[in-house]
């Protein structure tokens, strides 16, 4: 009797076992059937959602221009600091009145977004370090508040009871603080506690009070989504299970609880890092932010806003920035959302 792995002719063709053939199928089917996690899930619907790509782009962009400003201004032969009005390899920038001379604001070959009106600075990199200045601040700041408001969410909505009352008074608290004028108010009173009225402030100092003022009331509505989230999910039964196991609050929290609310979380936060550049750039432009010579977003709205007829392209360029940055970042935002919960998909 021939095998019926073997060839019964020499122009036949070659008969497969039935039992490795059957083997051969379900492990193709297995492979077939192969599970993606949400990571992949997510990853997938956010790729098809182009608006949401393009925005993440732009992003990157500003955020590599950023980083890279130091290098862009050497290969560029500028930097934001230098009166080059005052340079004579650069004679006649500004004209009588100090505004620049030429069109478009001084654009030229040199300086190609043209000089600062009055001091004669380049525009090109004072955009840049302003960009840096804006986008590392408000880094800081997101990141700081996210990390209270989950704290502080998340004692309250585990813990409930006097626990949860508490905290949410506390959080009503400051939420009842009307924020801009706060920051007007206080940002002087900080910087006064660690230097001399007479004294010139240091910039760092300026940082670490504009980070602390704005950190003090930025994390209160997201105490609040996130105290809500875990509410709704303590009693359900995996934490209910984990608790009759024996695991400690720590673990529940850690394990069962924080990466189901890691997308609101998220979401969240690219809401946050936009808004904060905003809140940066009006405190410059109210003068209780960054000062001279400090290179900031919102301290060129501050002098374009007094030469805005005289040199209205001065305004143009940090405005057209911040306007592309932000609104980019919260459509991120959206995708972001859609990608991980598609039920609210636009």
């Amino acid at each position: 009797m021939t095998s019926p792995t073997k060839a019964e002719g020499s122009g036949s063709a070659v008969a497969l076992d039935p039992e490795l053939e059957t083997t051969a199928e379900v492990a193709k089917g297995e492979k077939k059937l192969e599970g993606r996690s949400p990571g992949q899930l997510m990853w997938q619907r956010f790729k098809r959602d182009r608006t949401g790509v393009v925005s993440a782009c732009v992003v990157i962009f500003f955020f590599a221009i950023a980083a890279l400003a130091p290098v862009i201004s050497k290969v560029y032969g500028k930097d934001p600091y230098t009166l080059y009005a005052q340079e004579p390899d650069f004679p006649f920038l500004l004209d009588d009145f100090a505004m620049p001379t030429g069109s478009f604001g001084g654009m030229s070959g040199d300086f190609w977004f043209g000089v600062e009106p009055k001091l004669g600075r380049d525009v090109f990199t004072m955009l840049l370090y302003g960009m840096r200045t804006s986008l590392y601040m408000a880094v800081v700041v997101t990141v700081a508040s996210v990390i209270t408001g989950v704290l502080i969410g998340m004692v309250g909505g585990y813990f409930g009871g006097r626990v949860d009352y508490w905290v949410g008074r506390v959080t009503d608290f400051f939420l009842g603080f009307p924020q801009q004028l706060f920051f007007i108010a206080f940002m002087p009173v900080v910087t006064a506690l660690f230097v001399d009225p007479r004294d010139e402030t240091p910039t760092y100092l300026r940082a670490v009070s504009i980070i602390l003022v704005m950190w003090f009331l930025g994390w209160m509505g997201l105490a609040r989504l996130v105290r809500s989230s875990v509410l709704s999910l303590r009693e359900r039964e995996f934490v209910e299970a984990a608790k009759v196991s024996g695991a400690s609050p720590w673990r529940i929290v850690r394990k069962e609880i924080l990466p189901n609310i890691v997308t609101p979380i998220l979401v969240q936060g690219t809401y946050i890092l936009p808004s904060t550049i905003l809140s940066i750039a009006f405190l410059s432009f109210v003068g209780v932010g960054f000062v001279e010579p400090t290179p900031d977003w919102g301290r060129m709205f501050a002098v374009g806003a007094d030469v805005y007829e005289e040199d209205p392209m001065f305004m143009v360029f940090p405005g057209v920035a911040m306007v592309v940055f932000v609104l980019c970042f919260n459509l991120l935002g959206d995708s972001v959302r859609d990608a991980f919960d598609p039920k609210t998909g636009r």
